[in-house]
Protein backbone atom coordinates (compact mmCIF):
# COMPACT_ATOMS: atom_id res chain seq x y z
CA UNK A 1 0.00 0.00 0.00
CA UNK A 2 1.19 3.87 -0.86
CA UNK A 3 1.69 5.95 1.44
CA UNK A 4 0.71 9.08 -1.10
CA UNK A 5 -2.72 10.01 -1.82
CA UNK A 6 -3.70 10.76 -5.67
CA UNK A 7 -5.98 13.35 -5.44
CA UNK A 8 -8.67 13.68 -8.09
CA UNK A 9 -9.67 17.23 -9.48
CA UNK A 10 -11.71 18.68 -6.61
CA UNK A 11 -15.32 19.80 -6.22
CA UNK A 12 -15.33 23.16 -7.01
CA UNK A 13 -13.34 22.90 -10.17
CA UNK A 14 -15.33 20.11 -11.39
CA UNK A 15 -18.50 22.02 -11.17
CA UNK A 16 -16.63 24.97 -12.83
CA UNK A 17 -15.71 22.92 -15.54
CA UNK A 18 -19.02 21.53 -16.25
CA UNK A 19 -20.23 24.93 -17.09
CA UNK A 20 -16.49 25.97 -18.76
CA UNK A 21 -12.97 24.13 -19.47
CA UNK A 22 -10.00 25.94 -18.37
CA UNK A 23 -9.21 27.32 -22.09
CA UNK A 24 -12.56 29.28 -21.66
CA UNK A 25 -15.09 26.43 -23.92
CA UNK A 26 -18.49 25.18 -23.00
CA UNK A 27 -18.45 21.72 -21.48
CA UNK A 28 -20.42 19.18 -24.20
CA UNK A 29 -21.51 16.02 -22.42
CA UNK A 30 -22.19 12.69 -24.64
CA UNK A 31 -22.37 8.96 -23.86
CA UNK A 32 -19.06 7.10 -23.50
CA UNK A 33 -19.27 4.76 -26.81
CA UNK A 34 -16.99 2.06 -25.17
CA UNK A 35 -15.56 2.30 -21.71
CA UNK A 36 -11.98 3.11 -20.04
CA UNK A 37 -11.82 6.72 -20.88
CA UNK A 38 -9.56 8.24 -17.58
CA UNK A 39 -12.38 10.23 -15.45
CA UNK A 40 -10.09 12.24 -13.45
CA UNK A 41 -13.22 13.22 -11.06
CA UNK A 42 -13.24 9.59 -9.27
CA UNK A 43 -9.98 8.47 -10.79
CA UNK A 44 -11.26 5.59 -12.37
CA UNK A 45 -12.35 4.49 -16.28
CA UNK A 46 -15.68 5.48 -17.47
CA UNK A 47 -18.03 2.77 -18.60
CA UNK A 48 -19.83 2.20 -21.85
CA UNK A 49 -23.03 4.61 -21.48
CA UNK A 50 -21.77 6.73 -18.97
CA UNK A 51 -22.17 10.49 -19.68
CA UNK A 52 -18.64 11.91 -20.00
CA UNK A 53 -16.96 15.28 -21.03
CA UNK A 54 -13.35 15.79 -22.67
CA UNK A 55 -12.03 19.69 -21.32
CA UNK A 56 -9.14 21.74 -20.92
CA UNK A 57 -7.82 21.54 -17.43
CA UNK A 58 -5.02 23.53 -15.65
CA UNK A 59 -3.93 21.87 -12.30
CA UNK A 60 -0.96 23.99 -11.52
CA UNK A 61 -2.78 27.26 -11.99
CA UNK A 62 -5.62 26.07 -9.84
CA UNK A 63 -3.44 24.44 -7.31
CA UNK A 64 -1.70 28.14 -7.38
CA UNK A 65 -4.57 30.13 -6.86
CA UNK A 66 -5.53 27.98 -4.14
CA UNK A 67 -2.26 28.57 -2.32
CA UNK A 68 -1.27 31.83 -3.83
CA UNK A 69 1.79 30.25 -5.82
CA UNK A 70 2.93 32.13 -9.04
CA UNK A 71 3.47 29.36 -11.66
CA UNK A 72 4.24 32.31 -14.16
CA UNK A 73 5.31 30.28 -17.73
CA UNK A 74 5.08 26.83 -15.94
CA UNK A 75 0.89 27.34 -16.56
CA UNK A 76 -0.62 24.64 -18.57
CA UNK A 77 -3.65 22.84 -19.73
CA UNK A 78 -4.45 20.08 -21.27
CA UNK A 79 -6.95 17.51 -22.01
CA UNK A 80 -9.07 15.41 -19.60
CA UNK A 81 -12.00 13.32 -19.13
CA UNK A 82 -14.51 13.65 -16.68
CA UNK A 83 -18.01 12.61 -15.69
CA UNK A 84 -20.91 15.48 -17.05
CA UNK A 85 -22.62 15.46 -13.91
CA UNK A 86 -21.40 15.40 -10.53
CA UNK A 87 -20.45 11.41 -9.20
CA UNK A 88 -18.96 10.48 -5.73
CA UNK A 89 -15.40 10.48 -6.31
CA UNK A 90 -12.83 7.83 -5.86
CA UNK A 91 -13.96 4.46 -4.59
CA UNK A 92 -12.38 5.01 -0.82
CA UNK A 93 -11.80 0.61 -1.06
CA UNK A 94 -10.00 1.25 -4.11
CA UNK A 95 -6.42 1.74 -2.62
CA UNK A 96 -3.37 2.25 -5.14
CA UNK A 97 -2.53 4.31 -7.86
CA UNK A 98 -5.48 4.83 -11.11
CA UNK A 99 -4.37 4.28 -14.53
CA UNK A 100 -1.77 2.13 -13.70
CA UNK A 101 -1.10 -0.68 -15.79
CA UNK A 102 2.89 -2.35 -16.24
CA UNK A 103 4.39 -0.80 -19.94
CA UNK A 104 2.58 2.82 -19.55
CA UNK A 105 5.01 6.20 -19.83
CA UNK A 106 4.21 8.69 -17.34
CA UNK A 107 5.14 11.65 -16.07
CA UNK A 108 6.30 13.18 -12.71
CA UNK A 109 6.37 16.94 -12.45
CA UNK A 110 7.27 18.52 -9.20
CA UNK A 111 6.55 21.98 -8.27
CA UNK A 112 8.33 23.94 -5.59
CA UNK A 113 5.54 26.48 -3.44
CA UNK A 114 6.31 29.38 -5.57
CA UNK A 115 4.38 26.91 -8.65
CA UNK A 116 8.19 26.32 -10.33
CA UNK A 117 9.26 23.74 -11.95
CA UNK A 118 11.96 21.66 -10.25
CA UNK A 119 12.59 18.73 -12.13
CA UNK A 120 10.58 15.79 -13.71
CA UNK A 121 10.79 12.36 -13.96
CA UNK A 122 10.06 9.76 -16.63
CA UNK A 123 8.58 6.66 -15.54
CA UNK A 124 8.20 3.69 -17.41
CA UNK A 125 5.40 1.91 -15.21
CA UNK A 126 7.21 -1.93 -14.33
CA UNK A 127 5.34 -5.12 -13.73
CA UNK A 128 4.20 -3.96 -10.05
CA UNK A 129 3.44 -0.02 -10.89
CA UNK A 130 2.57 0.58 -7.33
CA UNK A 131 6.62 0.35 -6.91
CA UNK A 132 7.26 2.21 -9.36
CA UNK A 133 4.95 5.24 -8.63
CA UNK A 134 6.39 4.76 -4.62
CA UNK A 135 9.40 5.06 -6.49
CA UNK A 136 9.11 7.77 -8.56
CA UNK A 137 7.12 10.23 -6.09
CA UNK A 138 9.40 9.08 -2.91
CA UNK A 139 12.60 10.73 -5.59
CA UNK A 140 10.53 13.39 -5.89
CA UNK A 141 9.81 14.20 -2.36
CA UNK A 142 13.26 13.64 -0.94
CA UNK A 143 13.72 17.43 -2.50
CA UNK A 144 12.56 19.38 0.66
CA UNK A 145 11.58 22.28 -2.45
CA UNK A 146 8.70 20.17 -3.79
CA UNK A 147 5.54 20.41 -2.58
CA UNK A 148 3.27 18.77 -5.20
CA UNK A 149 4.35 17.06 -8.03
CA UNK A 150 1.47 16.06 -10.90
CA UNK A 151 1.30 12.59 -13.02
CA UNK A 152 0.79 12.54 -16.70
CA UNK A 153 0.37 10.31 -19.63
CA UNK A 154 3.57 10.65 -22.13
CA UNK A 155 0.89 9.71 -24.92
CA UNK A 156 -1.34 12.34 -25.05
CA UNK A 157 -0.03 14.74 -22.24
CA UNK A 158 -3.19 14.54 -20.10
CA UNK A 159 -3.09 15.31 -16.30
CA UNK A 160 -4.05 12.28 -14.32
CA UNK A 161 -3.34 13.34 -10.47
CA UNK A 162 -1.75 15.49 -7.97
CA UNK A 163 0.24 14.08 -5.31
CA UNK A 164 0.94 16.57 -2.26
CA UNK A 165 3.49 16.08 -0.12
CA UNK A 166 3.09 13.95 3.22
CA UNK A 167 2.70 15.59 6.44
Amino acid sequence: MTGYQPRPIGPAALADLRTADDAGRPCRPYPAAEGGHPLRCCLRGCEPGERIALVSYAPLRRWAAATGADPGAYDEQGPVFIHAEPCAGPDPERAGYPFARAGALRTVRRYDARGHIVGGRLLELPDEPEKGFDAALDEAFADPEVVVAHVRAVEYGCFHFEVRRPR
